[in-house]
């Protein structure tokens, strides 16, 4: 079974927490950092520029740059537009879900509404991964 590297982008430092827990319990993937927003991502990818992430995983809704600027500059980068972003929030809005994928996301995965349900929300997550291959 293949452990993929990822980072996760989340500005909620309980979320973040319960992220990690959820993570590290499962045993799927291995967590190369966990940022506050999108300004923050791009710092560390510029300081660390030979680390490619098999994924990022963001929130959407940040201060600085949210899970849409995101997209757009990951799309747009010649070094980082084919690693697949994921973005997961609170909203399950067919709106807000259908202008992340317009906009580039790999996937939009809602999150869980309490902390006990981060593994089977990790498990679904690498199953999702699995099933659209969505990392080459």
């Amino acid at each position: 079974m293949r452990k993929y590297r990822i980072i996760i982008v989340e500005n909620d430092e309980d979320e973040q927490l319960f992220m990690r827990e959820g993570f590290d319990t499962a045993g799927l993937f291995q967590i190369i950092t966990v940022l506050k927003n999108g300004d923050e991502l791009f710092e560390w990818l510029a300081q660390h520029p030979l680390v490619l992430p098999d994924l990022i995983l963001s929130d959407l809704n940040m201060p600085g740059k949210n899970g849409y600027d995101i997209i757009t500059e990951i799309r747009s980068s010649a070094i980082y537009s084919a690693v697949p972003v994921i973005i997961t929030s609170t909203s399950s809005t067919p709106v807000i879900i259908q202008k992340c994928l317009d906009k580039g996301a790999a996937d939009y995965i809602v999150k869980p509404e309490t902390f006990v349900e981060y593994v089977p929300y990790v498990e679904r997550l690498y199953q999702r991964i699995e099933e659209k291959q969505l990392v080459k």
